[in-house]
């Protein structure tokens, strides 16, 4: 398939950090928006975009916890989300669409991992409902307060790796599987932005999907420690693997992708290590050391991406396409 999907030598890597990556970049003036802003590599991304003059406003399901975090971060707001439920949605972006505010920046950094199998909504299964359709949800609603220029950044992972959109079954209703089921929630993320990005670019607006890279934060709380030490994520004591990241070098990425000027014209693609990645080599990206790297081609389908477009749009009864 004829992709995008090239470094571009962006001068950054695997241990650059947030704070690196905006050396030099003036974001007075400029409003951004961060889902799971409170905690993790989403506190590190607002720490920085705020040290380098942006406002940025933190959605949170777990309000008092996000005051507490950010108390001592100046040019910082808390407001109520709770990406689980659409109702929520709706009520956070029409408080924020009362404002008359424009957004020129919306990281979806917030998200779930592997927890136990769990239904919201209708019935939908938690991973998908709350890291993708919420997020459509919610960037579907704020779009007329998306301004002109904007990037829209959906933080994926690599797990994406682990399964394409179950399109029969998406919700697992047929038998849970913890990691395919994440797998599938960051395969859509990546999908997400690369229609996002087809319908948005005339008003300049580009979107970019993200593998930040492993960082042991409070998104793996679901994860016993025994199955931690059998991935290789920490020894019998508990001391992480030297290949994680801190959660400063976890959050370069999604700034690098919202702020870099060398991504001015580009979009629809998906990053790591601060940079446009390759696609997965021989097809499923598992390199000789047992790491996965790169992109699938099936998350990076525009076809694809179509597909679930719809299918979201039906299930949250919502398409700013369509206006």
């Amino acid at each position: 398939m004829t992709t995008p999907q090239h470094k571009i030598g962006s001068g950054f890597g695997a241990t650059s950090t947030a704070a690196e990556v905006l050396d030099g970049i003036d974001l007075t003036g400029k409003l951004a928006l961060v889902t799971g802003g409170y905690s993790g590599i989403g506190l590190e991304t607002t720490r920085a975009l705020a040290n380098a003059g942006a406002h940025v406003v933190v959605p949170a399901r777990r309000r008092a916890t996000a005051e507490t975090a950010l108390e001592h971060i100046p040019g910082t707001e808390v407001d109520e989300l709770d990406l689980a439920d659409l109702d929520s949605v709706r009520a956070f972006t029409d408080r924020f669409l009362a404002t008359g505010s424009h957004l020129d920046l919306v990281i979806d950094s917030a998200g779930i991992m592997a927890c136990p199998e769990t239904r919201v909504g209708p019935g939908w299964e938690a991973q998908f409902a709350t890291n993708h359709l919420g997020h459509f949800a919610l960037v579907n609603r704020l779009w007329p307060a998306i301004a002109d220029g904007a990037r829209v950044i959906s933080v994926s992972s690599r797990g994406h790796h682990f399964s394409p959109i179950r399109w029969t079954d998406p919700h697992f209703t047929t038998g849970y599987d913890k990691w395919l089921a994440y797998g599938q929630a960051k395969t859509a993320n990546i999908l997400f932005a690369v229609h996002l990005d087809h319908f948005g670019r005339d008003r300049g607006v580009r979107a970019f999907a993200l593998h930040p890279g492993s960082i042991l934060t409070n998104l793996a709380r679901h994860i016993p420690q025994e199955e931690r030490v059998a991935q290789g994520w920490v020894d019998e004591n508990g001391v992480p693997s030297g290949y994680f990241k801190t959660p400063e070098a976890g959050a370069a990425t999604q700034v690098w992708a919202a702020t870099a000027p060398r991504l001015d014209g580009l979009g629809g693609v998906y990053l790591e290590d601060c940079d446009i990645a390759e696609l997965a080599p021989d097809g499923d990206g598992v390199t000789d050391v047992g790491l996965r790297v790169g992109v699938r081609d099936y998350a990076v389908d525009p076809a694809e991406a179509a597909r679930l477009w719809t299918l979201s749009a039906e299930l949250t009864g919502l398409d700013a396409t369509s206006r």
